[in-house]
Order: C-alpha cells, then structure tokens, then sequence
C-alpha cells in the first residue's frame, strides 16, 4: 500500500513539474528534443536525487518506463498545443504547488520507507519537492526560485515535516500524506496569493536585480 501511494505522488509529481520544465524551454525557444530533456530534468531531478541518496539504486525514474512516459507526454503536449497552454501559464503555477506538495509528501514517506532517520526524512522530502525546479532553472541559466524569497522550500520543508510528525505518532500513513499535501499547499498558496516571502539579502548598492520569469510567473 506505502509503494502504491508513493508511486501515485510520484507520477503526479513528475507530470506536474515536466508541465512547468515544458514551458521553460518552449519560451526560450529550445528545440523538440531541448524541451523534452527539459520536462524529464524538470520532472525527475528530486526523485532521482533522493533515491541516490537514500540507496534506492537505480532511481525509478530511471529503472521504470512510466516516469519517461510520463515526462515525454507532459512535454510533447505542451510543445504542440503552447499558444494554448500559455494562456494557462498563472494555471501552471497553481498546478506547480501542487506537483510541489505531491513530491515533498512521496519524497518523505519513501524515504521513511528505507530506514531513514525522521529529521533527514523531512529534508529528503522537501529536496525531492525543489530539485526538479532548481535544475530546470539553472538550465536555463536562471537564479532557482528557492533562493530567491519565495515560500517555496519552507512549504515542502512543511509538508514533509507533517508527514514525519504523522509518522513517529503512528498515525495512518494515508491521513499523514494528506495532511502533509495540504499544508504544503496551503503555504504555497498562500504565498502566491498573499505574497508571502522570506527576508532578502540587500548589498548596500540598491534594490536587487530583478530575476527572469521562470514560465511559471514567478
């Protein structure tokens, strides 16, 4: 039942976020092949991070076909059909949250899953939740959006916090999944709606430069 729940985030995940890494490339005019290697980057780079790093050898996104399936469908739509998908960019943001909680939570009880000590659990789970839209960025030689003052790993960090606490107290690991996506969600909603942030570094030489747009607004 845990491998099922796992593998049904992670697929929801990586659907999400090869959308968004999709989306990039398109806007920096990459070629077709440029924007399905940046949908599977974008998609896959937290998973296969956090089962390197876990022992989970190989990752899946390598050892089964369904996680490169997914990211080439993800990527193929959005190449073919992006003067309509770009009207539905502020949508992609909102499903970029989403893809955010799905990941923080499957890359937390996975890492549970393998013995894991709870407290690298919940930093495993939010790195599974940032590394797909920190490679993606850098990529595209962009500044991540995690270091920039967004509530964007501190919402994963949370998440994947929820599902640790859901664990050490024995509690249902469905409800905790649940619980953990939906504080992750709200944080990051609420982040975008409100503009929430964390404070900025300030040189002493003016306002910082303003960064690129991601695809995503942000």
């Amino acid at each position: 039942m845990m491998h099922i729940l796992v593998l049904v985030l992670d697929l929801g995940g990586t659907f999400v976020f090869a959308i968004s890494g999709a989306m990039v490339a398109v806007k920096y005019r990459l070629d077709a092949f440029g924007v399905l290697v940046l949908s599977f980057a974008a998609g896959n780079a937290g998973g296969i991070t956090r089962d390197l790093l876990i022992g989970a050898i190989p990752p899946a996104a390598i050892e089964d076909w369904r996680y490169v399936v997914v990211s080439a469908l993800a990527g193929t739509i959005t190449f073919l059909w992006y003067p309509v998908t770009r009207r539905y960019s502020r949508d992609v943001l909102w499903l970029d949250a989403v893809g955010l909680a799905f990941f923080a939570v499957a890359g937390a009880e996975k890492a549970l899953v393998h013995g894991i000590h709870p407290m690298m659990a919940a930093l495993l789970g939010m790195l599974t939740g940032i590394g797909g839209g920190m490679l993606r960025d850098v990529l595209v030689s962009g500044i991540p959006t995690v270091l920039r003052t967004d509530l964007y790993a501190l919402a994963a960090l949370a998440g994947a916090g929820v599902v640790v606490g859901g664990h050490l107290l024995q509690v249902a690991p469905t409800m905790a999944a649940v619980a953990g996506g939906c504080v992750c969600l709200a944080l990051r909603f609420m982040a975008i709606r409100r503009g929430w942030h964390l404070p900025s570094a300030r040189s002493g030489h003016g306002a910082a430069p303003d960064n690129h747009d991601d695809g995503n607004g942000r």
